[in-house]
């Protein structure tokens, strides 16, 4: 089974990882703003920060948003995209270290990253960097794995070839895993649907924007890419795939381990 350090493990994906990774619905925003008190003059503290998908959703908001992020490349991917944008500051640093100021920002923002984390260090670090009232958010793209034929089929793809999809998949991130980390295991769940349209290139890329694929030169790394295309030329539909999934948002407070003691 492959190991790999979370901190290095999508560093030669990048450029799939930025184009072909699903984007987050502006429905996300819409919730934080009536339901949680998020405007355009909230600090943003996007931990995992990756490519900049979910930075993105908060710069187009108006929104200062300090990008924690510990791979380079893809920390310098999202610099060069959002590097010029005043509001954006790239910073090297983890979920467990952020190198933030105490009290620094309304929000801590995790997106598609909250299970690489050290969960209790990870807590510690959230409540230091948050403001009296601040909230944690945690968003994922959860793809469906059941609602259509070819989501069946491509669930099993990767249970087939997948290095250590099983181990890594966010979905092992339950209700009992976030009860423990929010504050007094109170928090809220929105979901918003999203979805995409891929040709086979595009379905190819998203494939192996994930780290649980076998990179080119690998063992299954062909047979994976054989079957994905018998897979795409069983269901494309007037040569598209269709993506679907939910758009799980979580939002509560943390406390610090002295807080809770």
């Amino acid at each position: 089974m492959k190991t790999m350090d979370p901190k290095t493990r999508f560093s030669n994906r990048v450029e799939h990882y930025i184009r072909y990774r699903p984007r987050y619905p502006e429905e996300v925003i819409r919730i934080l703003e009536k339901e949680f008190g998020l405007t355009d003059e909230s600090v943003i503290a996007d931990i995992g920060s990756g490519t900049g998908i979910s930075s993105e959703l908060f710069l187009h908001n108006g929104n200062v948003v300090f990008a924690v992020e510990p791979n380079a490349e893809m920390r310098h991917a999202a610099e060069r995209q959002f590097g010029s944008d005043p509001r954006f500051f790239s910073i090297a640093g983890t979920a467990e270290e952020s190198t933030l100021e105490p009290a620094s920002v309304h929000f801590v923002v995790a997106g598609q990253a909250f299970h690489w984390f050290d969960q209790q260090k990870e807590r510690e670090e959230f409540a230091r960097i948050l403001k009296p009232e601040g909230r944690v958010v945690l968003i994922w793209n959860d793809r469906q794995i059941d609602s259509t034929p070819f989501l069946q089929e491509y669930e099993q793809l990767l249970k087939r070839y997948g290095t250590d999809y099983q181990q890594v998949d966010h979905k092992r991130i339950d209700a009992n895993v976030l009860a423990t980390f929010f504050a007094g295991g109170e928090y809220v769940e929105r979901t918003v649907p999203n979805e995409q349209l891929f040709q086979y290139d595009g379905l190819e890329g998203r494939l192996f924007s994930s780290s649980y694929t076998p990179s080119e030169g690998e063992p299954g790394y062909q047979p994976m890419k054989t079957t994905l295309r018998q897979i795409f030329e069983r269901y494309n539909e007037n040569g598209f795939i269709r993506f679907v999934y939910d758009t799980r948002v979580f939002v509560g407070q943390v406390s610090s381990f002295r807080e809770r003691a």
